[in-house]
């Protein structure tokens, strides 16, 4: 399944690891890419030395291309000279859209992916030299940045630009892959799938409610896990803050129940708040389940833990079959 997107990543399979900050490791991204798709490492918010550590711990577990992920709504130049010094093959701009720095990195030599939210959005990025889009559908988990489901936008962006398309949001298996190829795009983001991969690295208690969780037990929300990354929407598993929330009828910030409760504690001592944009990973303690557990729509179809590699293989085989056999494959 060769697309523009796979000579643009220089991979064999074009599927892509979502950057789950706190979830996505050097061992997760590195097996995304091993096996053949292409990996995006969370480096955002880190020291230049920090990036600069991760992208060798990265490239010593593989020798594949992959990208660092940047949040644009935070300091990020720092983080992009740490790229462009290190040579690495792309990196990934979200949350933001900043036609300047995209022509930087690509000047650099960089491969650029902008994530949007709206076909304008993309015409912006791909005008200023981004070499592939990423349509992110409301049905994504984590930070969503737009409102627009991934079935109505990926067609729309596909319109409206000419380099590849990724699909993003709600895609967990090989059927998802092949209809978003169907709708144009040439490959697809991962991100739910992914954190039940062995490599993922979250607290078993999030790892479970991911497995036992159903297509409707997901929330959107633009204020709920805003503490540390403010007007920030986002989706996430429901669970006894946000329903604590729900009742309160939805209060703003300062108004919500519990607001500034300590909850839990991160692995090095760090308390972790109640409303806290928070992943919790191995060794956070406290009322896990009431943490911010990121998830997409597609967490239904999420029912078994497995090495990453072999996420990559089912999704890409599956989705071949699908667009070979048509509703026969079903």
């Amino acid at each position: 399944m060769k697309t523009g997107l796979s000579d643009v990543l220089g991979v064999e399979k074009p599927i892509l690891s979502a950057p789950m900050a706190g979830a996505a490791g050097p061992d997760l991204v590195a097996a995304v890419c091993n096996a053949g798709g292409y990996g995006v490492i969370p480096l955002w918010g880190r020291s230049k030395d920090y990036v600069s550590d991760g992208i060798d711990e990265l490239r010593a577990r593989t020798d594949r291309n992959f990208a660092v992920n940047l949040n644009l709504s935070f300091p990020y130049e720092d983080q992009l000279d740490m790229c462009i010094a290190k040579s690495v093959h792309g990196v990934s701009l979200f949350w933001g859209m900043e036609p300047s720095t995209i022509a930087r990195a690509k000047a650099a030599g960089l491969i650029v992916l902008v994530s949007v939210g709206t076909a304008s959005e993309a015409e912006i990025a791909a005008d200023a030299g981004a070499d592939a889009i990423v349509a992110q559908g409301w049905e994504a988990g984590g930070h969503v940045w737009g409102q627009v489901s991934t079935m109505a936008l990926v067609p729309a962006v596909v319109d409206a630009v000419d380099v590849p398309v990724v699909a993003a949001g709600g895609i967990a298996d090989g059927r998802g892959m092949a209809a978003a190829m169907m709708l144009g795009a040439s490959g697809v983001w991962i991100g739910t799938r992914l954190l039940a991969s062995s490599e993922a690295t979250i607290h078993d208690t999030y790892r479970q409610s991911i497995l036992n969780a159903t297509e409707a037990d997901t929330q959107w929300a633009h204020d709920l896990y805003d503490v540390g990354w403010p007007d920030a929407p986002h989706r996430a598993l429901s669970n006894s803050t946000s329903r604590a929330w729900l009742d309160a009828g939805c209060s703003g910030p300062g108004n919500r129940p519990g607001e500034g409760e300590r909850i839990g504690q991160r692995p090095n001592g760090d308390p972790v708040l109640r409303y806290q944009s928070y992943t919790p990973m191995p060794g956070t303690s406290g009322d896990v389940a009431a943490m911010s557990l990121w998830s997409g729509q597609g967490v239904s179809l999420v029912r078994e833990v497995m090495p990453a590699a072999d996420i990559v293989d089912e999704i890409y085989e599956g989705a071949k079959t699908c667009l070979r056999n048509g509703a026969t494959a079903l």
